[in-house]
C-alpha cells in the first residue's frame, strides 16, 4: 500500500508532536507540584498542594508541596493490621526504576491532636499491582519521646535525615488542618519540620509511592503531612513515568509517518 505524500507529511507532524509533548514532560516536572497534584495521580479523601503556608515553609527544593490532611478525610485508610478512624491517600501514577535507584524525597508531619490520640501518617513503596514493597517510614502524635519514627507501628526501611524526629511543639498555623489549624489538644502537637527520606530500590521494576495520614480514635483535632522533591535515581520521579500504552501507539505511528518520509525522500 502506497502512502500519499500529504499522508506521510501528517504522519512525520505526529511523531514530532509525539516526540516533543514526552520531552515536555521531562522538563515541566522539576517542580511536579508547581501546577497542583500531577495528572495520574489518584488521592483519596483530602489532598492538595500549597506554597509556604503557616509553619509550613517551601521543602528544599522550592516552590510548591503535595499534601494529605486527615481533615474531610474519609473512614477506611489506615494502614493494614493498623487501623486508624478517618484520613486520606495519596498515590503516584507508576513509575520505572532501575536496581540500585534511590528514591528520595522530603516530608514534614503537622499535628494537632496529643495525649492518646495518636494519629499517624507514613509512606510505602508498592509495586505495580499495589502490593507492598517496602514500608517507608512513619510518623506519629505522642506526649514524648521521638514523632518519627512512629511507634506501635511497622519499622520503617527507609533513611531519614535526621535519624530520629521531635516535634516543634505548640498548636500549628496550616491551612490543611482546616478548623484545627492554630489549636493543640494536650502534649504532642506540633510538626516535624522537613526530613529527608531515602530508600535504594532493589529490584528494577514499576513502582508506585503512596503517601498517608489518619486520625486515631477520634475525628477531630486533625494532621497532615507535607511532602516535596521527589526523585528516582536523581530524576524526578515524573520524568519515570511509564506512559500509557495509547501515548506509546501514537509514538509509533508518528515514528513510522517519519520512516515513510524518508523512504519517500531516497526513492
Amino acid at each position: 500500500m502506497s502512502i500519499s505524500k500529504k499522508s506521510a507529511r501528517n504522519l512525520g507532524l505526529t511523531a514530532l508532536l509525539s516526540l516533543s509533548a514526552f520531552s515536555f514532560i521531562g522538563e515541566a516536572s522539576a517542580t511536579a507540584f508547581d501546577a497542583g497534584i500531577p495528572a495520574g495521580w489518584t488521592c483519596t479523601g483530602n489532598c492538595g498542594t500549597l506554597g509556604a503556608n503557616g509553619v509550613v515553609i517551601t521543602s528544599p527544593e522550592g516552590g510548591d508541596y503535595g499534601w494529605v490532611a486527615s481533615n474531610t478525610g474519609i473512614t477506611g485508610l489506615g494502614l493494614p493490621g493498623i487501623g486508624g478512624t478517618d484520613g486520606s491517600r495519596l498515590r503516584t501514577s507508576v513509575f520505572s526504576a532501575n536496581a540500585g535507584d534511590d528514591l528520595q524525597f522530603y516530608f514534614n508531619y503537622v499535628t494537632s491532636d496529643g495525649a492518646g490520640y495518636a494519629d499517624y501518617a507514613w509512606s510505602r513503596l508498592l509495586d505495580s499491582s499495589l502490593n507492598e514493597v517496602a514500608h517507608l517510614f512513619t510518623a506519629r502524635t505522642t506526649p514524648g519521646g521521638n514523632t518519627v519514627p512512629g511507634f506501635g507501628l511497622p519499622p520503617i526501611e527507609a533513611t531519614i535525615n535526621p535519624a530520629t524526629v521531635t516535634v516543634v511543639p505548640g498548636g500549628p498555623s496550616w491551612t490543611p488542618l482546616g478548623a484545627y489549624s492554630d489549636s493543640c489538644y494536650s502534649t504532642g502537637c506540633g510538626y516535624t519540620g522537613w526530613v529527608e527520606s531515602t530508600y535504594n530500590i532493589v529490584n528494577a521494576g514499576n513502582y508506585i509511592l503512596e503517601f498517608g495520614v489518619v486520625d486515631w480514635a477520634d475525628q477531630i483535632y486533625d494532621s497532615g503531612m507535607a511532602f516535596d522533591g521527589i526523585t528516582v535515581g536523581g530524576v524526578p520521579i515524573e520524568d519515570n513515568n511509564v506512559p500509557e500504552p495509547a501515548s506509546i501507539a501514537l509514538m509509533g505511528l508518528g515514528l513510522a509517518g517519519l520512516a515513510a518520509v524518508r523512504r519517500r525522500k531516497t526513492a
